[in-house]
């Protein structure tokens, strides 16, 4: 049990017929009144995030979070296929499950799927990519003093913004978090 007192970032909590993160948390303690706690909850199933305060004395059960290590095999139609390298036991996902957390996932890269008592709600990609171009426009020469950018597809099929200078068949590397480009790899 944590009680509202002890709350901190990243702490997940089962509420409401619920599982919920704590995204943002404040003490508050007004002149006039009892203190309370003012926090900023992400629901982990459906994303959406809502906002609760508490008393200080409030107790809720804390949510265990299960994360496995597995590798994304390959999708066929509406599922998506993953293998525990560890016991080699495998399950499929449907795309509703997954959502756009294999943006930028290629076969064979291990992925981090995320459950809560065996029901798994997330599949977290990892943080950077190496990924190369497969379509992209041709720079142009002295276009460059603005940091103007263009789009690019990559492998996985999925549109990036580049700099000028990035050509067809360069790998770079992305932030899977925001979908940015980083570098020229």
């Amino acid at each position: 049990m944590v009680s509202a007192g002890d709350f901190k970032n990243g702490i997940t909590l089962e509420m409401d017929n619920g599982i919920f993160q704590i995204v943002e948390f404040q003490h508050v303690k007004p002149g006039k009144g009892a203190a309370f706690v003012r926090t900023k909850l992400r629901n982990i199933v459906s994303g959406g995030v809502v906002e609760k305060t508490f008393r200080p004395t409030e107790k809720f059960p804390q949510a265990r979070i299960d994360r496995n290590e597995m590798q994304y095999l390959y999708s066929d139609g509406d599922l998506f296929h993953f293998m525990n390298t560890e016991n080699y036991e495998q399950i499929a996902l449907n795309s509703e499950q997954i959502g756009d957390a294999l943006k930028f996932v290629k076969e064979n890269e291990m992925v981090k799927i995320c459950s809560h008592n065996g029901n798994v709600f997330a599949v977290e990609p990892p943080l950077f990519v190496e990924l190369e171009i497969t379509d992209t426009e041709p720079g142009f020469k002295g276009d460059t003093a603005t940091g103007a950018t263009k789009p690019a597809v990559v492998e996985t099929g999925a549109t990036v913004y580049v700099p000028l200078f990035v050509e067809m068949n360069d790998k770079i590397k992305i932030d899977t978090r925001t979908g940015e480009y980083l570098s020229r790899v």
